[in-house]
């Protein structure tokens, strides 16, 4: 239990550092038009943008940032092993503090008092998980539940499609919703591989899973960074891929906190979301941004919306 506890922390510091190098390169390598400057306000988006994955890959801070996910990906699956979804969910959602802490360091980020009460709260909130979280559900996932998150994926991907067209105003949530949903698709996935040995895995359904979900959520998360609020982005990913995993595991799955402390586990669930929500600024890390003003808004943007 233990050794699962210290590999989610390890995930979600990998998740943190590795988001603000991949937001760089998001912004780096987008070609539209920054927030703010693309003329009327609601003006239709081209859509979605397949040729941004290639252009972030000739980037290193984007490469170094899959091996810190792939780092992170390991310690999620070594956590579901032994803890139930809810708490895997929340203490990867918990990233946001470390991308928080990081960000002061890498772009000049501020963090005001708010935000640290927040920082706070994530880690008591993992905390109170840590203490109260059970083992995992006992139940096991036959094909035709694993044939479902395929279905789930292939849905994801379609509903992203369309909504890569809807003004930036929507456009901005609904992929963040999307993108976090499917990285929920991901962690059941990952929760219900049968093992680990390659022809199991070649086997299971849950391993295309598993693969597709990572793959759709990537691309939809860094669409909804390139053109939008990041805020509003990833306030959405982090509920969408905390609330739906967390019921299914109690529903579908089994998962259960330790006997008698149920309410300990509800209120570290909703304290470390809450403040995770609270920090989703911190998705923002364009390098040529920081540091930030007091309302958390980049003071290279200010100034040019004062220049205007």
């Amino acid at each position: 239990m233990v050794a699962s506890l210290v590999a989610a922390v390890f995930a979600a510091v990998c998740y943190g550092v590795a988001s603000v190098m991949q937001a760089v390169a998001a912004r780096t390598a987008s070609h539209r038009p920054a927030p703010g400057t693309e003329g009327e306000a609601g003006t239709a988006p081209a859509g979605l943008d397949p040729g941004l994955l290639v252009r972030m890959l000739r980037q290193w801070r984007f490469v170094a940032s899959l091996g810190l996910d792939t780092l992170g990906f390991i310690g999620q699956l070594i956590a579901l092993h032994r803890l139930p979804l809810f708490a895997v969910q929340a203490m990867i959602a918990a990233n946001l503090a470390v991308t928080a802490v990081c960000a002061t360091w890498l772009i000049g980020a501020v963090l005001h008092w708010r935000e640290w009460v927040a920082v706070g709260g994530v880690v008591t909130g993992v905390g109170l998980l840590g203490s109260s979280a059970g083992a995992e559900g006992a139940s096991q996932a036959g094909v035709v539940f694993k044939l479902a998150l395929l279905v789930a994926v292939a849905g994801l991907a379609v509903v992203g499609v369309a909504a890569g067209r809807l003004p930036d105003r929507l456009r901005t949530p609904v992929l963040g919703i999307i993108a976090g949903t499917g990285y929920g698709v991901l962690g059941v996935a990952a929760r219900v591989l049968n093992g680990f040995a390659p022809l199991t895995l070649i086997r299971d359904p849950a391993t295309y899973a598993l693969i597709a979900a990572g793959i759709v959520s990537f691309l939809f998360y860094a669409s909804a960074l390139e053109g939008g609020s990041v805020t509003v982005a990833t306030a959405a990913v982090v509920l969408a891929e905390t609330l739906p995993p967390a019921a299914v595991g109690v529903v579908f799955l089994g998962d259960r906190t330790r006997p008698g402390l149920g309410g300990v586990a509800i209120a570290g669930f909703a304290l470390a979301v809450c403040c995770a929500v609270a920090l989703a600024r911190f998705g923002e890390a364009h390098e040529n941004d920081g540091p930030y003003g007091p309302d958390g808004e980049p003071i290279a943007q200010m100034a040019g919306k004062a220049n205007a």
